[in-house]
């Protein structure tokens, strides 16, 4: 358990340091997180509606803070390219964002062209019923999503760094609450960029 919350703590603060300078995508990290929390409730009463909260406001949010807000160029803070940092990202990177989101998007379609999934499940015969199977598939996808890196991070570093990462996908939006909820105070008073004081003296964390 020490080695995995060392990990843990590290994974964070590579993410944070390297993917978490716009305050905008802050902002939107944290209705993010506080959807996702919403979302952990809701999977107790209806997992559906849980899995399209989660995925229609908690990922979009997310994402676009990443792919419109986030600086894509040299991050002088961290004196690493954006190449670099793709390259080293335990999680899921632009790349691997974009097949995920592609899937994600490709499976509502699939449902509306075959309810029945090809026999797999009992066809929707209205849109209650249409919405429902879109939710149960957005929550299988993203388990699949989820054990998928895992076995994915074990295969190519350890088992520890792909339980921890799974570890923080899961708690992360607790954690971006209490990182991330000065933010949009921040954004108001016309910070665009976090001046990352605390990434260049590491010493003062």
């Amino acid at each position: 358990m020490k080695n995995l919350a060392q990990e843990l703590r590290v994974q964070r603060w590579d993410d944070h340091r390297y993917y978490h300078h716009s305050r905008i995508n802050q902002s939107l990290h944290l209705l993010s997180a506080i959807s996702f929390v919403i979302s952990y409730g809701l999977l107790f009463v209806d997992p559906a509606m849980a899995a399209l909260l989660a995925w229609c406001v908690s990922m979009t949010s997310r994402q676009a803070g990443h792919f419109f807000f986030e600086p894509r160029g040299y991050d002088e803070v961290n004196q690493a390219t954006d190449e670099h940092k793709e390259a080293i990202k335990i999680g899921y990177n632009i790349r691997r964002k974009i097949v995920l989101l592609a899937v994600w998007v490709a499976l509502p379609a699939l449902l509306w062209l075959q309810p029945s999934l090809f026999g797999l499940i009992e066809p929707a015969t209205d849109v209650r019923g249409f919405l429902h199977d879109v939710g149960i598939s957005w929550l299988s996808l993203g388990v699949a999503g989820l054990l998928f890196r895992v076995l994915q991070l074990w295969q190519q570093q350890s088992l520890m760094t792909g339980l921890t990462w799974a570890t923080k996908i899961i708690t992360d939006p607790f954690h971006d609450i209490w990182l991330y909820h000065k933010a949009p105070i921040y954004l108001l008073r016309g910070e665009l960029i976090d001046p990352m004081d605390h990434v260049q003296h590491p010493q003062s964390r």
